[in-house]
C-alpha cells in the first residue's frame, strides 16, 4: 500500500520558518516528480512547488518563489519543503503528492498519490 505521510506543520509567527517533510512508503518513487500543494479553508487546492527526479530541478508558484525551497532525499524516499519569511496568507493545509513522469506538474489531476496533509498556521 502506497503512503505519503507529511509532518512538520504547526503554528508560527509571521516572518518565521518551518520545514515540512513527506516520507513515502510502499514503493519507490524513482522517476516520479514530487510536489507540494496547499489548501486554505473555502478555497481550492493550489500548487506550491515541484521537484523532478532527474537532477532535482525545481519549480515554484510565484507566490512562494524566493521564500520556499523544495528538496528531496531519494535514498530516504523523502521530500522536504523549507518555508521561510512566512506570511499569514501562507496559512493552509499542506499536501505532498507524487506524479508519474519527469515534467513539472502543477495541476492536482496530474498527481497519482497524495498524503493526508499537515496544517500550517501563520499568525500576524
Amino acid at each position: 500500500q502506497v503512503q505519503l505521510v507529511e509532518s512538520g506543520g504547526g503554528l508560527v509567527q509571521a516572518g518565521g520558518s518551518l520545514r515540512l517533510s513527506c516520507t513515502a512508503s510502499g514503493r519507490t518513487f524513482r522517476g516520479y516528480t514530487m510536489g507540494w500543494f496547499r489548501q486554505a479553508p473555502g478555497l481550492g487546492r493550489e500548487f506550491v512547488a515541484a521537484i523532478r527526479w532527474s537532477a532535482g530541478s525545481t519549480y515554484y508558484a510565484d507566490s512562494v518563489k524566493g521564500r520556499f525551497a523544495i528538496s528531496r532525499d531519494n535514498a530516504k524516499n523523502t521530500v522536504y519543503l523549507q518555508m521561510s519569511s512566512l506570511k499569514p496568507e501562507d496559512t493552509a493545509a499542506y499536501y505532498c503528492a507524487a506524479a508519474r513522469g519527469s515534467d513539472y506538474y502543477t495541476s492536482t489531476s496530474q498527481y497519482d498519490y497524495w498524503g493526508r496533509g499537515t496544517q500550517v498556521t501563520v499568525s500576524s
